[in-house]
């Protein structure tokens, strides 16, 4: 519902890929939840509600599609079944090491879309070319060579490898990464689809936003499907803010909403001011909204865009990130699974 209403007020963003439709896959977990259900009282570490893949759309700023599931330390992988069934051939993929299985590559590849995922180190493929080195980008040396890999069906499509040797580090330590992608030569070059993979970041900066905006994570929740169902809710409501994203961006233009205006006082102000018009203005007064026709939303959205005052809006300005110092004789604590506990809870109650 919102995509075309976003388009026909010409508040997309320019695509990564002209001509085709990016999509960012990753997955999601909801923080540890606190002690307030008796199963999770005994345990020592804490208790993970669940976890969602989520198919972000950074074109439109919309999330596309979320796939929830109850158990917090399941594989990623075990959900990228469903993930088949909206890809397109007009779609370009982007993905991170863990929703790398020959079987979703090679699926990507025979319905005509594209993708660019980093290789995870188990990926099975074989060398049809040696790397070689195209150059450097901002953040690194790249090579470049072509590769195989084979699914269960014995599909075994041509793919580009592509390998950065990074100046810096990575936050988890790596020096290296290699970037899958089935983007011919002629629509995107090494160098392009590697600058392309680090923008696949825009969706971890969505999860901040949710959590921090749309109140994703509920820490008194601890039952899954109340957990999941409120972030599903969050998703719904990002969705609703980039709506009125796209709307000032027609009017004010996409570099300066995009660059100059916070999206956290957005939010801010919609929650802090929708309860009070709750309350002074009567439900039917709404109800015009529900009967208005594509055109007539898109005249009044941008009739109110005009009458908004950008500079309570503005980005705070900061300075350079110092690094976090480390600490030492500190471990990371662990996490169980909620539903495995209430699962395990609710057999030992049946068990005589």
């Amino acid at each position: 519902m919102l995509t075309p209403l976003i388009e026909q007020l010409d508040g997309a963003r320019v695509s990564w890929v002209p001509g085709y439709r990016v999509k960012i896959l990753d997955g999601n977990g909801i923080e540890a939840s606190d002690r307030r259900l008796k199963g999770l009282r005994e345990g020592q570490g804490g208790a993970l509600p669940g976890q969602s893949l989520v198919v972000y759309e950074p074109g439109h700023g919309l999330v596309r599609a979320v796939f929830p599931c109850d158990d917090g330390h399941a594989q990623e992988r075990s959900r990228l079944g469903l993930v088949l069934a909206p890809v397109h051939a007009e779609d370009r993929w982007m993905q991170d090491r863990h929703c790398c299985p020959c079987a979703l590559l090679c699926e990507i590849d025979r319905r005509g879309a594209g993708f660019i995922t980093r290789q995870h180190e188990g990926l099975p493929f074989a060398m049809v070319h040696v790397l070689r080195s195209v150059g450097r980008i901002e953040t690194g040396h790249v090579a470049e060579q072509r590769v195989q890999v084979r699914d269960a069906q014995g599909d075994a499509p041509l793919l580009r490898r592509i390998g950065v040797k990074l100046d810096q580090a990575t936050r988890d330590g790596d020096r290296g990464l290699y970037i899958l992608t089935n983007l011919p030569l002629r629509k995107a070059s090494a160098k392009r689809v590697a600058r392309l993979y680090r923008k696949r970041w825009t969706l971890e900066t969505a999860f901040q936003h949710l959590e921090a905006y749309c109140h994703s994570a509920i820490h008194t929740v601890g039952y899954p499907k109340a957990a999941l169902c409120g972030f599903c809710l969050a998703l719904v409501a990002y969705n609703m803010i980039a709506g009125v994203m796209a709307a000032l961006r027609s009017v004010h233009g996409a570099e300066t909403i995009d660059q100059e205006r916070s999206l956290y006082y957005v939010a801010h102000d919609i929650a802090q001011t929708s309860h009070g018009m709750r309350m002074a203005i009567p439900e039917d007064a709404w109800r015009v909204f529900s009967h208005m026709r594509p055109a007539e939303m898109v005249a009044t959205l941008r009739a109110l865009a005009q009458k908004v005052r950008l500079k309570a809006y503005r980005k705070s300005s900061r300075g350079p990130k110092t690094p976090r110092p480390k600490r030492e004789g500190t471990t990371k604590s662990s996490h169980v699974s909620t539903a495995k506990l209430l699962r395990n809870r609710k057999v030992k109650a049946a068990t005589p």
